[in-house]
């Protein structure tokens, strides 16, 4: 584990103009960070959920002219893919680190996903710590804290997952950036290791595990 914590450099590679540049930077500095990551939480993931987990660090390869705007390594249960599950990712922004729980709009089976979180709405609505968020779209930077929202309001996100079918629900923590660099690799680990025990159930419910 080769993993030394994150610096302003590394959020600063989203400022970098090109898409080139932009993505020599990343291959440089983040994407081995996001890769020791993976290498770490994959045996962790795999124990608390009981599914095999697989790294999938993102390549933007699909990109020709605008750069990426954020980058994560992602573990899924399927060595080929992740998009189409229910899914984990770390990653960043320029502003902050994530922690994430995914069910993005390529995951076929959303609807079934959807209906059996809603049959755990209360549950959900109740386990989920106030200061852990939620987003409804990967690729924008807005979400929505988990201790503002009503019960109706995550019910709405959830039939929103079932209903629409570029839908997405994505559930996690977000660090600042300052905080993320401060607390250096150890503090990191410990937290993400914190957000990852306390989303498991969400993938265990997405994927029927019981």
């Amino acid at each position: 584990m080769d993993f030394n914590g994150f610096t302003e450099k590394d959020f600063d590679v989203f400022k970098i103009d090109g898409l080139e540049a932009r993505m020599d930077a990343l291959k440089e500095l983040v994407r081995p960070k996001l890769d020791s990551l993976g290498q770490y939480f994959q045996p962790t993931l795999s124990s608390i959920t009981g599914d095999e987990m697989y790294i999938h660090v993102a390549k933007h390869a699909r990109r020709t002219v605008n750069p990426p705007k954020d980058t994560w390594v992602a573990l899924a249960n399927n060595p080929r893919g992740y998009k189409m599950l229910p899914h984990f990712q770390i990653g960043l922004w320029n502003t902050h680190l994530f922690v994430w729980f995914a069910v993005i709009y390529e995951a076929p089976q959303k609807q079934e996903i959807a209906t059996r979180m809603l049959k755990k709405l209360n549950k959900i609505y109740k386990e989920i710590p106030k200061d852990f968020v939620w987003s409804l779209d990967h690729m924008k930077v807005e979400s929505s804290t988990h201790g503002e929202l009503s019960k109706e309001d995550l019910q709405s996100f959830l039939e929103r997952l079932q209903n629409v079918k570029k839908a997405e629900i994505l559930c996690g923590f977000e660090i600042d950036r300052k905080q993320a660099i401060e607390l250096g690799a150890e503090g990191l680990l410990q937290q993400i290791d914190s957000v990852f025990n306390k989303v498991a159930p969400l993938y265990k419910i997405a994927m029927n595990i019981k």
